[in-house]
């Protein structure tokens, strides 16, 4: 009686041990099946970059005045670098900002910053920036500076403007063109309301021999017109 007393505790035991390892191997499977199941993640996309960033070295260009002479940054050998506007006739936003760059030009063109406006607009999407409107409003307003075409508009993708008015600052350097600014003329359309010069502040801190900053900030107005099928940005 003694030996199937001590037969059966044994057994008891052994069942005990072996429910407890398929309990521990099955806990094992459902954690290896939860792993298993957790989605991988994708990897993330980095922005895309459109044109010229602060530091870039931009490309020279050569295009046509309102004067029908064509004008170029190689041209202008005794500037010290260009403040380039993607401006038109046409936006609300441009027509605000022309006496203030009139302004600017007179003011920094002999300190060797003289602005460069540029039309980037398709003109068979908005007829009135034509080239032939563009003479008639750089008459009517007096520009100072030159007014170019950018005809194909093949300059102002390279340079990534998106807006119009859009400002880039270029630095002559050893390398070349150096852009030193991006953005906006000042926080404004409203010149009485105009709090922050952004433009003005920059050429004041290059001329005297400082970084800007703030080197870029958001420009606003009005999108660049072109035609859906031939979008360039």
């Amino acid at each position: 009686m003694k030996i199937l007393k001590k037969l059966s505790l044994l057994m008891f035991f052994a069942g005990i041990m072996v429910s407890c390892s398929d309990q521990n191997q099955g806990n094992e499977t459902e954690k290896q099946e939860t792993v298993t199941e957790k989605p991988a993640e994708e990897p993330q996309q980095e922005p895309e970059v459109k044109g010229y960033q602060v530091g870039d070295i931009a490309e020279d260009f050569e295009l046509k005045n309102v004067d029908g002479k064509m004008v170029s940054l190689a041209s202008m050998t005794e500037a010290k670098g260009a403040v380039i506007v993607f401006t038109c006739n046409k936006c609300p936003y441009s027509v605000a900002y022309e006496d203030r760059l009139i302004e600017l030009d007179k003011k920094y063109k002999s300190e060797g910053y003289p602005i460069v406006a540029i039309n980037p607009n398709d003109p068979e999407v908005v007829a009135e920036d034509g080239f032939e409107e563009m003479v008639k409003r750089s008459e009517e307003k007096g520009f100072t500076f030159p007014y170019l075409f950018d005809e194909g508009q093949k300059v102002y993708p390279k340079y990534g403007a998106e807006k119009t008015p859009h400002v880039y600052v270029l630095q002559k350097t050893e390398e070349g063109n150096k852009v030193v600014y991006i953005g906006a003329i000042d926080d404004s359309k409203d010149a009485a309301e105009v709090k922050e010069k952004y433009l003005e502040n920059t050429i004041e801190s290059l001329l005297k021999g400082e970084v800007p900053s703030p080197d870029f900030t958001k420009a606003f107005g009005c999108s660049i017109k072109c035609k859906k099928e031939d979008k360039k940005i």
